[in-house]
């Protein structure tokens, strides 16, 4: 096993240079967004702005960095938002009751990462295509959320709930080192441990690593559980930061808005490449490309269709880079 493993892991040392292209691209993409941004709306570098837009990146870049091993070992998870969504609810209906805030949080937490790992044996242990699991997933997440809530935003949260999760640390807020310590503890996980190897390997040939004996099944599932904690983080501090939660927390624009960051972080699309700290980059560059569209009064519509053809420009580059590898 250590020797196939070793060949993928200098397989995929080979394709950092893709990796590392992808991710000049995406500087290159993120200093025009701030030129344009500089230009049309100088307030918007005030201290008080980019704290928002920080917070703001914090809640896309946990779902980024949670798809990441995912996309890395070759799947997706294309019900994180809404796994997202269906845990704040559950969790919020729970404070709503008088529940304790904690529990609330761990219901949330707990929730959405059985969701994750739900999706993780469906792929794994009974062969199901991701794309189609995922996109079922999602769909029977958005319709529970809608069916507990009517509709309806859940509200009423107690007052300590608020005091923890929306305080600041030297004027940044707690969001925002969650995010930071998941991208050093996830990226640390992936560089540096076993399972981060399993998933570069699987998602390189899965065929080779289950040869070379590398736990395939369990990898995958685990790959999927991280996904879904980081959409159970997420449910907390976006429950937090709005005051409420709802089936909407996790609508289709958001899954467009997480794979952007990711594709555009430079994981690839195809597996078997791409970093953790891309992926929160990548979350920087879709927040940044999205505010930038509002100032510019482009509508919600158009503003999906500049993301998705984005989209398409870092896959066909991620397309040429595999052919020249």
């Amino acid at each position: 096993m250590g020797a196939s493993v070793g060949q993928a892991e200098s397989r995929r040392a080979g394709r950092w240079s893709g990796v590392d292209a992808k991710l000049g691209v995406t500087a290159a993409l993120l200093l025009v967004i701030l030129v344009v941004l500089l230009v049309l709306a100088p307030s918007f570098f005030r201290p008080n702005n980019l704290v928002n837009v920080l917070v703001q990146t914090s809640s896309l870049g946990l779902m980024a960095v949670g798809m990441a091993p995912v996309m890395i070992a070759g799947g997706i998870d294309l019900s994180s938002p809404a796994n997202m969504a269906l845990g704040a609810v559950l969790g919020a209906m729970f404070m709503q009751a008088g529940g304790n805030p904690v529990v609330g949080c761990l219901i949330m937490v707990v929730a959405a990462t059985l969701v994750g790992l739900l999706n993780g044996v469906a792929v794994a242990l009974l062969g199901m295509i991701p794309f189609v699991v995922t996109l079922a997933t999602m769909t029977v997440a958005t319709g529970a959320a809608v069916w507990l809530t009517h509709s309806v935003s859940v509200s009423g949260f107690p007052d300590s709930f608020y005091d923890v999760l929306l305080a600041r640390l030297g004027g940044i807020p707690v969001s925002v080192y969650v995010l930071i310590a998941a991208v050093i503890i996830l990226g640390a996980a992936m560089n540096g441990t076993p399972f981060g190897r399993y998933l570069y390997a699987i998602g390189i040939n899965p065929r080779a690593a289950r040869v070379a004996r590398v736990p395939v099944r369990a990898a995958t599932c685990a790959s999927y559980a991280v996904s879904g904690l980081m959409a159970g983080l997420t449910a907390v501090l976006l429950s937090a930061r709005l005051g409420s939660a709802s089936a909407n927390m996790g609508n289709d624009g958001v899954v467009l808005d997480v794979v952007s960051a990711c594709v555009v972080g430079g994981v690839s699309i195809y597996g078997g490449s791409g970093y953790v700290t891309g992926a929160a980059l990548g979350a920087l560059v879709i927040t940044l490309l999205s505010n930038n569209l509002n100032l510019l009064g482009v509508s919600y519509y158009l503003n999906l269709m500049t993301k998705g053809v984005v989209i398409i420009g870092f896959v066909a580059l991620d397309g040429l880079r595999r052919r020249a590898s």
